[in-house]
């Protein structure tokens, strides 16, 4: 039988050397090399934010106003049907304005407000609603905001893109070397997100003041708005190992 202690001391160093270095063996060479990608696509989505706003002596007088300038926008705004992907409530507020004057609480007026969010995937009604919303009666529009969705073809296409820079780039080095690549070590992603650029003048707005119901005979002309181009970015790093260089 073998001595388990005699086989432990045997073999530990064995093993030890037999270890993969991590920068490889000069007979099998490691590269690393990072692979980048840049995209410029159009926009899917936008989004503009809407504040109804009432303000009233009393509350139940500014409960009153908010609650049917509220009903208007939110009417407006489903009346474009499929064009409005999402709608949500931010939220809602109303809040008592007190006398500048005076040791007693007294409250001088009622603030009330509701916040929406509304989603777009048509952009040719986007400045007709948006003009529309801001002619509402204290009907404050901010945005738009362009953006892609989480799971649009451009983040997939951005990090093909770098995966295959990433090899192009291992490729030309082994090249460069009299090797070629051998094998696939390592591949990590650092991340692939959509950033919107920073937005010029005008591409983001605010606003007080085709599909859907008609615009009222003398409403406001369509606001002509122009999506905003997004950039999307894939970075990975690649390892790989190659055949020994002709140097």
């Amino acid at each position: 039988m073998t001595d388990p202690a005699q086989d432990f001391t045997e073999n530990t160093p064995d093993s030890a050397h037999s270890a993969p270095l991590p920068y490889g063996t000069p007979d099998t060479p490691r590269l690393a090399v990072r692979g980048e990608a840049r995209l410029e696509v159009d926009p899917e989505i936008a989004r503009i934010a809407i504040t109804v706003s009432a303000r009233g002596t009393d509350r139940k007088t500014a409960l009153t106003d908010l609650t049917r300038r509220n009903e208007q926008a939110l009417t407006l705004i489903k009346s474009y049907g499929d064009t409005i992907e999402k709608l949500e409530t931010g939220a809602f507020s109303l809040t008592p304005q007190l006398t500048e004057k005076g040791r007693n609480e007294r409250i001088r007026a009622y603030h009330g407000r509701v916040t929406h969010t509304a989603t777009l995937n048509d952009f040719t009604t986007l400045g007709e609603l948006t003009t529309r919303l801001a002619d509402l009666e204290l009907t404050r529009v901010d945005g738009p905001w362009w953006a892609l969705r989480p799971d649009s073809p451009a983040h997939r296409n951005a990090r093909t893109q770098a995966v295959h820079e990433a090899v192009q780039r291992a490729r030309e080095y082994a090249e460069a070397l009299g090797a070629r690549l051998d094998a696939l070590v390592e591949l990590a992603d650092l991340g692939a997100e959509s950033t919107p650029m920073p937005a010029p003048p005008g591409a983001m707005r605010s606003f007080a003041g085709y599909g859907g119901a008609p615009a009222p005979q003398g409403a406001a002309p369509a606001l002509d708005l122009e999506p905003q181009r997004q950039t999307v970015y894939a970075n990975v790093n690649a390892r790989f190992t190659m055949t020994r260089p002709a140097l």
